[in-house]
């Protein structure tokens, strides 16, 4: 039996978000790890898979500053190919690219056969910080509310499997993270000028999602929301489910053995002073 965590008026999320139920208990880094091992071995499958088939897929990662999709996009790339999963985190545009047609540099990011591409924020930058900062016109804003389902319906129409998620957390988790972020040395280089913005601008940031989600949450393009208030849960749940999004099975391979070292036929290593890294631990 799981509980409802308690919601304060103030969290930001939607009212289907505050009835959403969270299981009470922490999960265990032992169990976390149990589950993570047996997602990123079906990750592998699903490489190989893709491979085998030409598949190509496209995923975005949007939501709250430090929310925890750096995180998840970390955990389903670690035991794959980054030649097979591309990250794909585009820097802010240059002059040139501000003179562009607006999706211009994403479409040239976009997957060949047997690739998966992981975008790190993605043309729905317009819809969030763009339009909450003043970075984009409200005309610019308004066209991209309309322009981004027709060229997400070019993009599925074109082969690409395309998965939205949208990772969202309270106002007392952002504010945690972002206080581990000040005072973990570590993590500083995570806390920009935007960052600090968006914690002040909160409500500014819902509305403009809440408008996003109207105009681009459809049925052939969904949004799927990721709870991310607890990380190691939300990091799961949201590689299972992309898992379960993608039809694949386990490719034919051929069973690997190591061949025998070939012999040394006479080859000695030179009386060679290497420079070696000292061992300081």
């Amino acid at each position: 039996m799981v509980k409802t965590k308690p919601t304060s008026a103030s969290s930001g999320h939607t009212d289907n978000m505050q009835a959403q139920r969270r299981p009470a208990d922490k999960l265990s880094r032992k169990q976390f790890e149990k589950e993570l091992k047996h997602l990123q071995v079906e990750l592998v499958k699903l490489q190989s898979w893709v491979v085998h088939k030409g598949l190509k897929i496209v995923v975005l990662f949007e939501g709250r500053d430090a929310a925890g999709k750096g995180g998840v996009i970390k955990q389903i790339t670690e035991r794959v190919s980054p030649r097979i999963f591309r990250i794909v985190a585009l820097p802010t545009p240059t002059e040139r690219e501000k003179t562009q047609m607006y999706f211009q540099r994403y479409i040239a990011e976009l997957p060949a056969a047997g690739e998966v591409v992981l975008f790190d924020r993605s043309w729905y930058n317009r819809a969030g910080v763009e339009v909450v900062m003043g970075f984009c016109t409200p005309q610019q804003h308004k066209k991209f509310l309309h322009d981004a389902p027709l060229m997400e319906h070019e993009i599925i129409n074109s082969g690409v499997i395309l998965i939205k998620y949208w990772f969202e957390v309270s106002q007392d988790e952002q504010e945690r993270r972002f206080q581990s972020r000040i005072a973990d040395g570590r993590k500083t280089w995570k806390l920009s000028p935007i960052d600090l913005e968006a914690h002040k601008r909160w409500y500014d940031y819902s509305r403009a999602k809440d408008i996003m989600f109207e105009a681009t949450d459809t049925p052939e393009s969904p949004w799927y929301v990721v709870d991310a208030d607890d990380k190691r849960r939300a990091r799961l749940n949201c590689i299972a489910h992309f898992l379960s999004k993608i039809p694949y099975q386990e490719a034919p391979r051929q069973p690997v053995e190591l061949p025998p070292r070939q012999p040394a036929n006479g080859y000695v290593e030179p009386a060679r002073a290497y420079n070696f890294v000292p061992g300081v631990y």
